[in-house]
């Protein structure tokens, strides 16, 4: 029983092929595209981080405003999604990093179909935050 335990509903568990791979990051205020992201899971936990900046004028930049050993660190590699946790449809449990401002926040990420990918950075409570929606490098 065990075997079948561990052969088919542990790997059910941790199934994040839907969550993996390169999102397209969209501004929530103004709707531009600002960067492509990698999520990858890494002992059980989804991380993400930035590959590539897409508007010219943030090419080069660096993380002036973090804190910490990514001060001053190129933007373009830098891990901004750290520590997520499966939990049902979501990722849960980890910070995301918003390198604007250098601040780290509580989050969450959900799928809503297949395409799109809603990030919801918050601190403390979920309603006191806002909502991205990431976009699947298609």
């Amino acid at each position: 029983m065990h075997f079948l335990l561990y052969t088919f509903v542990i790997p059910l568990l941790f199934q994040t092929s839907n969550f993996e791979g390169k999102w397209v990051t969209v501004d929530d205020e103004t709707g531009i595209e600002k960067s492509i992201i990698t999520l990858y899971v890494q002992n059980y936990k989804l991380y993400g981080k930035i590959d590539t900046l897409l508007l010219e004028e943030d090419k080069g930049q660096t993380c002036t405003n973090c804190k910490g050993s990514e001060k001053n660190m190129p933007i373009e590699g830098l891990l901004i999604l750290k520590g997520l946790i499966k939990d049902g449809n979501s990722w849960t449990g980890g910070s995301i990093l918003d390198p604007a401002n250098g601040k780290e926040y509580d989050c969450t990420l959900t799928l809503s179909g297949t395409t799109k990918l809603k990030v919801r950075g918050f601190i403390g409570f979920s309603f006191l935050g806002r909502t991205q929606i990431w976009k699947r490098l298609e």
